[in-house]
């Protein structure tokens, strides 16, 4: 899950008294680049990462001697450690947050521009012919108050509604990411139709409060529901016509929500899932991997392997079990490179634990346990409220014929009568026009949320809330 790693990237520094400015590059997995700048003096400085909307954030834990750079990111649990060239012109190294990452900085000449803005021509901007408000709402049970934005209508109200639920990993409002805010987005196009809009940060994450490292799937329907139950107190919505829209991981929560409660009057799923985690991820793991060049016998031998620890998962295998389960893979994989044949067994063992700890931190987290086992089909049942499920055709996260396949044979079991499913061509799982689907395109696309999903998201849900 793309949106898990993108959280963790911030960086830099080195020993000048006056700032020095530097550039470069955070290297993601599935062949992302996270550009970043920072400015740096012996003890400080501040990084900026237009890719996900900061600026000037200041940097901490900083040390640096003529050949390394040290520093760390408490808030989220980052280290960086590079090494700097003969010259001092570049540095490299990783971060670490559970894996590394390949970091690479180059020293930039005085005046010389640093990481380029980002155009983003969908971004709204004021005045709007809407108002907004800054609104909190609380899951007492969970323990979490969510901080969020209220987007109302102009006019005479009472308006249809939609709380909006983000994708995996944690976001903020807008589910900013790679420079792109698409709940931003999508915001502006549904108030702008006269169907306001309740958006707000994950727990834990932003303004809002709670703990984002122990939440499942269920707590984050736990959190939507209460901006359901929120939404029935303001006087200027219509209580019987809130719908839920999700992307992605909010798109497995949104059935979960309407399966619970008659309050949801109306569920559209961006991206959403129609299998189990422990299928869907080795079949996203084999396109990504194809697409980003790797061969076809190394794809199916990954796929293959992730396929069987899943299954390791779900037959209940303790924690402890799961770990052997990883060593063991590692000391084999370590064995067959080329590059370990001099290497004695301990140093093998050493480096195999090594891997351990990199992986068992988010594979054995909560969330990713809860992720693996859930079924949406089983909440797809439950759901007689109508659908909206779109999906793009050349989405690789969510691949669009099995997923939407899986939602309509349980939708069609449940017996609901008002379900609509639409694979839109040439979009990927953010619904950006795009030329392969690979996540390693998502930050150049300029488009946040295509105009053709944005029309029928929006058609849609007129239509069921009576606006048409």
């Amino acid at each position: 899950m793309l949106n898990v790693l993108l959280a963790l990237l911030l960086c830099f520094a080195r020993p000048f008294e006056e700032p020095v400015s530097w550039a470069g590059a955070v290297e993601i997995p599935d062949g992302t680049k996270l550009e970043f700048s920072v400015e740096l003096k012996h003890d400080s400085g501040t990084i900026t990462i237009p890719m996900q909307h900061v600026k000037d954030l200041p940097l901490a834990n900083v040390t640096v001697t003529d050949k390394q750079m040290k520093f760390a990111l408490p808030s989220v649990g980052a280290a960086w450690e590079l090494k700097l060239s003969d010259d001092g012109q570049s540095a490299s190294g990783v971060l670490r947050q559970g894996a590394e990452l390949k970091t690479t900085l180059k020293r930039l000449a005085a005046g010389e521009s640093a990481v380029k803005e980002l155009k983003r021509p969908q971004e709204p901007k004021p005045p709007f012919p809407y108002e907004t408000s800054e609104v909190k709402f609380e899951n007492k049970a969970g323990g979490a108050t969510l901080a969020g934005t209220l987007s109302l209508p102009r006019g005479k109200g009472p308006f249809p509604c939609v709380v909006m639920v983000t994708g995996s990993g944690p976001q903020d409002r807008d589910e900013s990411l790679l420079g792109h805010r698409p709940f931003l987005v999508i915001a502006d196009h549904l108030t702008r139709a006269g169907i306001a809009v309740l958006r707000y940060d994950d727990r834990g994450i932003a303004h809002s409060t709670g703990n984002f490292a122990t939440a499942t799937s269920d707590d984050f329907a736990a959190d939507a529901l209460a901006g359901i139950a929120f939404l029935k107190t303001r006087t200027e919505l219509d209580p019987r016509k809130l719908g839920i829209v999700g992307h992605s991981e909010g798109g497995l929560i949104a059935p979960m929500c309407a399966a619970q409660s008659k309050d949801v009057a109306f569920i559209v799923l961006l991206a959403g899932t129609g299998m189990r985690g422990a299928e869907l991820l080795p079949l996203q793991g084999k396109l990504i991997n194809l697409a980003t060049g790797m061969s076809a016998a190394d794809t199916e031998r990954e796929e293959h392997k992730s396929a069987g620890f899943f299954a390791l998962m779900l037959a209940g295998k303790s924690d402890t079990e799961l770990k052997e389960a990883i060593r063991v893979e590692a000391l084999k994989e370590l064995k067959a490179a080329p590059e370990s044949k001099n290497l004695s067994e301990a140093e093998l063992a050493k480096q195999a634990d090594k891997v351990v700890v990199e992986q068992s931190g988010s594979v054995l987290s909560p969330w990713f346990k809860r992720f693996v086992a859930l079924d949406p089909r089983e909440n797809l049942l439950k759901v007689r409220c109508p659908v909206l499920a779109l999906n793009g055709e050349k989405d690789l996260q969510v691949p669009p014929k099995e997923n939407l396949a899986g939602i309509r044979k349980a939708l069609e079991e449940a017996g609901n009568k008002d379900v609509t499913l639409r694979e839109l061509p040439g979009l990927n799982h953010l619904f950006q026009t795009c030329k392969t689907g690979s996540p390693a395109e998502y930050a150049s696309i300029e488009e946040t949320f295509s105009p053709l999903a944005l029309e029928a998201m929006t058609a849609w849900i007129r239509k069921h809330t009576g606006l048409d």
